[in-house]
């Protein structure tokens, strides 16, 4: 198998693969819980697929295309969940934040220019979800699966862009990749300290209910 046709198979397996994890993030919000999802990273998650489309488009690369737009749905039903009508202003400077950095500079310097703007982008759009799992605790709604099969995601759309000869969209998925990496780690951290704290909880409600049974 050429380099190239491997690459092409590891891309449509990363669309797979961003699908699940994407599902996996929504079915925890949707039966589990919202705590510590980080609405600003999701939404800036939709912007950033629009300019992966237009990149698809711009390339002729269906696969780019589809690795956003099959995600692009489940995105907005997670941001949905999270009231995104009550943080407008945060939205409203990510709007901001991923046009300037994506199709601004893809406008003024062309389109590998702006995949490495939005790869910076798409470090800084993580760094709210990273915060919120170092601030608060019992984050219980962030979904360790869905950010590790990110992680594998990334490196099999590295795979794929290498394959291509494309060096800044793998620039770009490597730093993706690395935020996700910390955020998969972070969130199982707290959701130990979550089961650590409710399995004392529950040890100090039995030994103060035991004397009152006696």
């Amino acid at each position: 198998m050429a380099h190239s046709h491997f690459g092409l198979v590891m891309g449509w397996i990363g669309v797979s693969l961003g699908f699940i994890s994407t599902l996996v993030q929504l079915r925890r919000a949707y039966w589990v819980s919202t705590d510590g999802i980080s609405i600003v990273t999701w939404f800036q998650f939709i912007l950033m697929g629009f300019f992966w489309i237009s990149y698809g488009i711009a390339t002729r690369s269906l696969v780019i295309v589809m690795g956003a737009l099959s995600v692009t749905p489940v995105q907005i039903a997670i941001v949905a969940k999270l009231q995104p009508l009550s943080q407008l202003r945060a939205l409203g400077r990510s709007v901001v934040l991923v046009g300037l950095s994506g199709f601004g500079l893809a406008t003024l310097f062309g389109w590998s220019i702006g995949v490495l703007g939005i790869g910076v982008a798409m470090v800084f759009n993580r760094l709210p979800q990273i915060m919120m799992l170092i601030r608060h605790p019992g984050d219980f709604g962030v979904s360790v699966g869905s950010w590790t099969i990110g992680a594998v995601c990334s490196v099999l759309w590295m795979f794929y862009y290498a394959g291509i000869h494309r060096w800044a969209p793998v620039f770009a998925t490597a730093a993706a990749m690395a935020g996700n990496i910390v955020i998969a780690v972070l969130a199982t951290w707290r959701h130990r300290q979550s089961r650590a704290t409710s399995r004392d909880d529950r040890e100090l409600l039995s030994v103060s209910v035991r004397p009152l049974a006696g």
